[in-house]
């Protein structure tokens, strides 16, 4: 043990080592192995040959590393370009670049909820989500799963002065299930609340603006690194509110700028995404065959395959990835206690014979 570590606190970490063994909770880094159904690239881009060209020219143009934040000297005319890119894409008036989908979200959520304002968050929103409202020196409120008439019913009920803001994903990153944004739009705009959109696994998945209502969204916080294929996040809103998040997101301005290279290809993504829609099609119709195989309905490349225990979903995994099918345990606090499971994640490039393959190894692997 090292001589660094007070006695008391390496007793502490072994404690807690053992207690995430005994509860089937420990986890394992694992490389890519097997034929892909458990990343979020859905739109297969990230090797996309143009993507990789951009980048690597970029990078022999403008080196790996930005050398500051964006406010010293890590800003680049790519990023602004980039950003003014995907705001058209969105059909926002600006949008902000950060460099990762966590760092977005709390950006969002320490920055504009204030003191005596109010948070009304989905309780199956994402880590970052939690977190960022946890930070925040706003009230926090949580409501039922995608439930519009409890969400109406606290906000109604709810008197304080303060700015309400009602946050939720629009395809939940778990249960591959879809928020009623419209609902909720409407919603809001009777109770003058803001509503902020984690579009993580919807943009570029769902048409160009990933699932709509961009005109009676507050801000939408778009990842780069699923259907994408890249990395960071974007942030979509009005000019004033991108603004201002300049100006005091606490994130943006004391993290160093990602590297320049990204940008370049941020923007080949985008290109690829407005020209080859066909990969959007693909990858629907490829969910919607799947999901009819399982016996379930819709379009979502997101697929719980709920086992329950701990111990069982990760022998289950491991029984696929024996079978050539890269499927990772997903289990809590991911999840709630007792759901662990199995998220199959789709991408344009299988085959339906690749997923007839999965059906008949998973029908084994959950026989065992």
């Amino acid at each position: 043990m090292s001589k660094f570590m007070p006695d008391a606190l390496a007793s502490r970490l072994r404690e807690r080592l053992a207690a995430l063994d005994e509860a089937g909770l420990r986890r394992t880094l694992r490389p890519p192995s097997g034929i892909d159904l458990c990343s979020n690239d859905y739109l297969g881009l990230a090797n996309h040959p143009l993507l990789k060209q951009r980048m690597a020219n970029a990078v022999l143009a403008e080196g790996v590393g930005s050398t500051g934040s964006r406010l010293l000297r890590g800003e680049r005319t790519s990023f602004s370009c980039v950003e003014e890119k995907f705001a058209r894409f969105k059909g926002t008036e600006r949008s902000l670049y950060f460099s990762s989908g966590y760092l977005t979200n709390l950006a969002v959520l320490t920055t504009f909820p204030e003191a005596g304002d109010v948070i009304f968050s989905d309780e199956r929103n994402h880590a970052s989500l939690i977190d960022g409202a946890r930070l925040s020196r706003a009230r926090r409120v949580v409501f039922p799963h995608n439930d519009v008439a409890a969400l109406e019913r606290m906000l109604r009920e709810d008197i304080g002065e303060g700015q309400k803001f009602v946050v939720v994903e629009s395809l939940f990153s778990m249960d591959g299930d879809q928020a009623p944004l419209a609902e909720y739009a409407a919603l809001c705009g009777e109770t003058g609340a803001a509503l902020i959109v984690d579009e993580a696994h919807a943009v570029g998945v769902y048409g160009e603006h990933g699932q709509g209502l961009t005109g009676e969204v507050f801000l939408s916080i778009n990842t780069a690194g699923k259907a994408m294929g890249v990395s960071g996040a974007f942030v979509a809103g009005s000019a004033n509110a991108i603004e201002f998040l300049i100006q005091r997101g606490r994130p943006f301005i004391f993290s160093t700028a990602a590297p320049p290279a990204i940008a370049a290809a941020l923007g080949a993504s985008l290109e690829v995404i407005a020209s080859e829609p066909e990969r959007r099609d693909r990858l629907l119709a490829r969910a919607h065959y799947l999901r009819g195989r399982l016996g379930l309905q819709g379009d979502s490349p997101i697929i719980p395959v709920i086992i329950g225990e701990n111990e069982r979903a990760v022998a289950v995994a491991r029984e696929l990835q024996a079978a050539g099918f890269d499927v990772r345990a997903i289990r809590p606090p991911t999840v709630p206690v007792g759901t662990a499971r199995l998220r199959v994640a789709v991408n344009q490039g299988l085959s339906e014979e690749v997923l007839d393959r999965f059906v008949t190894a998973l029908e084994v692997a959950t026989k065992a």
